[in-house]
């Protein structure tokens, strides 16, 4: 089991500062869509060569064009690129051909996918490395985790490993665990304690146990 941190509200040098302080503990570390909005892919490119033997992850939330999106985000240094599961097969297939061309990953992210089994079972035989259950903030404001749909695409994914965002804290870590998914994401969780690496620290340490 894997540890990513999850960045959004932050810029390229205070993502750097953040991840600084927490980059022994962590496996991947995440661009969120906030800031490649605000940033662009230079936050990208900023954080693979600060931390070069960190995994990046670009959260473009690819809708379209997955293989040229894919292939923007890997000239940049991402090495996965999350495509949204509620787009077009055709955009998940592309990003998936072009990630291959470039050695690069794919990240399919369920948030707002209504039959999460159903539509699971499709994207896994896409050939897709990862596949997320996420509770956005939206969802969180209305009290949603992702627990459930993590057990439903356990069920049927076959060859892509699982993944698990949204508002995962300290306290419901162990539930998460839990579950058995293979990379747990944390954002606020880490971000927002005063003292991240100590979060880090012991977050690492469950996750690792698992």
């Amino acid at each position: 089991m894997e540890l990513q941190l999850a960045l959004d509200l932050v810029n390229i040098p205070e993502a750097k500062e953040v991840v600084a302080e927490v980059a022994e503990f962590i496996d991947i570390v995440e661009i969120g869509t906030p800031v490649v909005i605000n940033e662009g892919l230079h936050a990208v490119k900023a954080i693979k060569e600060a931390f070069p033997h960190l995994r990046v992850l670009a959260d473009l939330k690819i809708m379209d064009a997955g293989g040229y999106e894919v292939m923007k985000a890997s000239e940049a240094g991402a090495d996965i690129i999350t495509v949204l599961g509620v787009s077009d097969d055709s955009t998940i297939k592309g990003a998936v051909a072009e990630a291959l061309k470039q050695g690069k990953q794919v990240m399919v992210d369920m948030i707002n996918v209504k039959d999460i089994e159903g539509r699971a079972r499709e994207i896994d035989a896409f050939g897709v490395d990862y596949i997320c259950v996420h509770s956005g903030y939206d969802h969180q404001a209305e009290g949603k985790n992702s627990f459930e749909e993590l057990a439903a695409i356990k069920r049927v994914v076959k060859q892509a490993k699982t993944a698990v965002a949204g508002g995962i804290k300290m306290e419901t870590l162990p539930e998460v665990i839990q579950a058995n998914p293979d990379l747990v994401i944390v954002g606020g969780g880490i971000t927002s304690q005063a003292d991240k690496k100590a979060t880090a620290a012991q977050m690492n340490e469950l996750v690792k146990q698992a």
